[in-house]
């Protein structure tokens, strides 16, 4: 069963000494962590009371004191729906990765940003770039990707 939450990042190092810290991770919707948001950090609500950006990642203080490296969470409902062809990494985690006409290459256990494109992550230990030409087809309800043949073989 799917959780209900989803990570958005972690409770980084202390920024500055008014309870600041750096988020690790970040979610690239930068409006999540936004003064007023309501974030689920150990299983309990708190407020995130203020929010910038430092080095290009997001810096907040929250309404009470959190540990280093526990997950901010959103409830999946807080998300912004996705476009065509748009997903969240959460939604790709643990999909079985198919290459045409081959057979399972193995399970999607991350989505790493790259250089020129997003690569999927394989318990196989390979990685796929995000790219048209390589993934025919994402079907979330039936938990399966198809990729083009020939990119397992590369590298």
């Amino acid at each position: 069963m799917a959780s209900d939450t989803v990570v958005i990042g972690r409770v980084g190092k202390s920024h500055g000494l008014d309870g600041s810290f750096v988020v690790e991770g970040a979610s690239e919707s930068r409006e999540l962590f936004a003064t007023g948001a309501k974030l689920i950090v150990e299983g309990e609500e708190a407020t995130v009371v203020g929010s910038k950006q430092a080095r290009g990642r997001p810096v907040v203080r929250l309404d009470r004191r959190v540990a280093r490296g526990a997950a901010l969470e959103v409830p999946r409902s807080a998300l912004a729906p996705t476009g065509d062809d748009e997903y969240y990494v959460f939604q790709l985690v643990g999909l079985e990765v198919s290459e045409e006409g081959r057979g399972v290459l193995g399970t999607v256990t991350d989505v790493s940003p790259g250089v020129a494109n997003d690569v999927l992550e394989l318990d196989s230990g390979l990685l796929l770039p995000m790219v048209e030409e390589c993934v025919l087809s994402v079907d979330l309800d039936a938990g399966k990707i198809v990729v083009a043949a020939g990119f397992a073989d590369a590298g």
